[in-house]
């Protein structure tokens, strides 16, 4: 985990102060990014797999990537919000393990902090919509992207403090998996790892099985009794929330969105993508780049 917390570098996106309504109701998002809430007065709910955590005041709420939530408010509810974009070199994250809602109580520091992110990056609020999925739009995060080159030094740097700071509030709670070799095999986590790490260079379910010293039958077996999926099922959805990434966040055409994301034909990544998410890799590129 160490070696990962070295390679972390945090990106902002979107900060803000907002009051919200019953008009704050939506189904099924999974986003490519991070998001962190604050709430000031009122209440409101997320849903994911687990069930159902309220939003009330005087606690803090991270939501990691592609963790599908409903977000719903019944009548009144005010709210500091910062998404952000988590990258590292190899592609891994630190909440790989973890896509679940986090709600822990909100300390001084940490309230202050989430102030003084919005206060330190104005104008980075969601205009014209408080829908979750809306910053997802290509045309908002290019402008995100341009704001913060345009940032002054201290400014840049006290904000990724910041965020980093948040994060290791939550990583320190008692519900984050800190090592995935505490809850599954550790041949399994050393595959796991290694897939997360080697997407683009198109690793094969074979030489996993290789690496662990095992028959790829009871790889797959001993894999899935850790997870809950086979191997290539696992390998195909990193590959395509990589391939979301990619189509969100940058104008890569999607053959080579395919190549990056470890695929190796762009019919095979098209199959695939189309399974996985429901939509063509194409629709959901146009989709993500209406401004």
């Amino acid at each position: 985990m160490i070696k990962n917390v070295q390679k972390l570098n945090l990106t902002l996106l979107n900060a803000d102060f907002v009051a919200l309504n019953k008009n704050w109701n939506y189904k099924n998002v999974t986003s490519t990014f991070y998001r962190i809430y604050y709430i000031g007065e009122g209440s409101g709910n997320i849903d994911d797999a687990a069930g159902s955590i309220k939003l009330e005041p005087g606690f803090l709420y991270l939501i990691p990537s592609f963790t599908t939530c409903n977000y719903h408010c019944t009548e009144y509810m005010s709210q500091y919000y910062i998404t952000f974009v988590e990258e590292s070199p190899d592609g891994a994250s630190l909440f790989a393990a973890n896509r679940k809602i986090f709600k822990i109580p909100a300390r001084d520091q940490e309230a202050e902090a989430v102030k003084r992110i919005c206060k330190l990056n104005p104008g980075r609020g969601l205009k014209g919509s408080h829908n979750p999925s809306v910053f997802e739009k290509h045309a908002a995060l290019q402008r995100y992207q341009e704001l913060n080159q345009a940032m002054s030094a201290p400014a840049l740097m006290e904000t990724r403090g910041l965020l980093l700071q948040l994060m290791a509030r939550f990583i320190a709670s008692g519900t984050f998996n800190e090592n995935e070799e505490t809850a599954i095999n550790s041949k399994i986590a050393d595959a796991i790892n290694f897939m997360l790490t080697n997407l683009q260079s198109g690793v094969m379910v074979t030489e996993l099985a290789k690496r662990a010293c095992l028959h790829p039958d009871y790889f797959s077996r001993l894999f899935h009794e850790n997870t809950g999926e086979r191997p290539l099922a696992y390998l195909q959805l990193r590959r395509v929330e990589r391939a979301r990434l990619l189509l969100t966040t940058t104008d890569l055409p999607v053959y080579e969105v395919a190549r990056q994301s470890g695929f190796e034909s762009t019919s095979y990544f098209a199959r695939i993508f189309k399974n996985i998410t429901g939509l063509t890799a194409g629709a959901y590129k146009r989709d993500n780049t209406i401004g």
